[in-house]
């Protein structure tokens, strides 16, 4: 298991229960949390699952003094999940309680709990074996314990109909591979492009990507947060609406949920869910694990799940985003020019 966040929560503690249990049955569970991420998680959180024989592994702690390498940086931000090599779980969501109040509970949301809107994906099949591999990269590059061998790779057969590729980004690498490759399937878009993402500062490459589909007649739909924990962020992102609104780009603010989902759909046959948001962050200095699946069966199912969020959504229009207070516009101005920091 490898998580940005895990909290000493509800949630959290009954995921380290769960662990804890199994690996008194024999499993044996391999554990990678973010030092950042988890950065209000105390120490002692992790004792019992230590003491339980689980191997856990604090991704660049923030000690200098536990660095493992010279100015270390980056953050682990993958969501994943393999059990016994057949089955894995990826996207968007950590250990948390706020996914208790999620956007589909049918309790109503107070103002302290505000509801969390977030997409992950089970998967089978002989793409596991994939994830796998990247979850074991991580492990042996952050210097984490030699694994004793429990059949990581067993045999997998065929599973459904769709094709489906394991993509991980890594600072330490050139370029972000699941960046270029939602490029890739946006600049080859011929009817829709719908992208979700919960933080949003685009770098030129994909503001230009998503401008040339609307202006060749591609419906390009973004879906943003219509509130975030970050409001920097928010007003880093709202300096790019005007420039993408002149273009065609409909931009929708959903309401009434705190959107935390990372996904896209092109054309009905080319989906991808994952941690990737579409910002700086994420492009330059977070590890990212995304699922890319081509079927159509499943391009059905992501589409049915982005028409439910516009029903929920507000579509933002050019003219009214124009008479916004010119105090606002100078928040998103001071705050573009923090873009590659956000």
């Amino acid at each position: 298991m490898e998580t940005y966040s895990i909290e000493d929560d509800e949630v959290g503690r009954r995921f380290a229960a769960v662990l804890i249990e199994k690996q008194k049955q024999g499993v044996q569970v391999n554990f990678i949390y973010d030092s950042i991420g988890s950065g209000n998680t105390p120490e002692e959180f992790f004792k019992p699952l230590l003491d339980s024989g689980v191997n856990v592994l604090k991704f660049n702690p923030i000690n200098p003094l536990a660095l493992r390498k010279k100015f270390e940086v980056g953050r682990d931000h993958r969501k994943l999940l393999v059990v016994d090599g057949q089955i894995a779980f990826v996207g968007g969501v950590n250990i948390s309680s706020v996914y208790s109040s999620g956007s589909f509970r049918s309790k109503p949301r107070t103002k302290d709990t505000p509801p969390w809107r977030d997409t992950h994906l089970r998967i089978e099949g002989p793409v596991v074996t994939d994830f796998q591999k990247l979850f074991l990269a991580t492990w042996e590059k952050q210097k984490g314990k030699p694994l004793a061998s429990k059949s990581f790779f067993p045999r997998i057969g065929r599973r459904g109909n769709e094709v489906v590729r394991a993509i991980g980004s890594s600072p330490d690498e050139s370029y972000s591979l699941i960046y270029v490759t939602l490029l890739s399937a946006i600049n080859s878009a011929e009817t829709y492009a719908y992208v979700t993402t919960a933080y949003f500062v685009p770098d030129p490459g994909l503001l230009a990507a998503l401008k040339g589909a609307a202006q060749r007649g591609v419906d390009v739909r973004l879906l943003l947060p219509d509130k975030t924990d970050s409001n920097l962020v928010l007003y880093a992102s709202h300096a790019y609406y005007d420039e993408l609104l002149s273009a065609g780009v409909k931009i929708y603010e959903l309401e009434g949920a705190l959107l935390h989902a990372k996904t896209a759909l092109i054309d009905g046959v080319w989906s991808t869910i994952g941690s990737t948001n579409l910002d700086w962050l994420s492009l330059e200095h977070n590890q990212e694990i995304n699922a890319v699946i081509l079927g159509q069966e499943f391009g059905t199912q992501m589409k049915a799940l982005f028409d439910e969020d516009i029903k929920s959504s507000r579509l933002v229009t050019l003219e009214k985003w124009r008479q916004r207070p010119i105090l606002t516009r100078i928040k998103e101005f001071g705050a573009s020019l923090l873009a590659r920091q956000l």
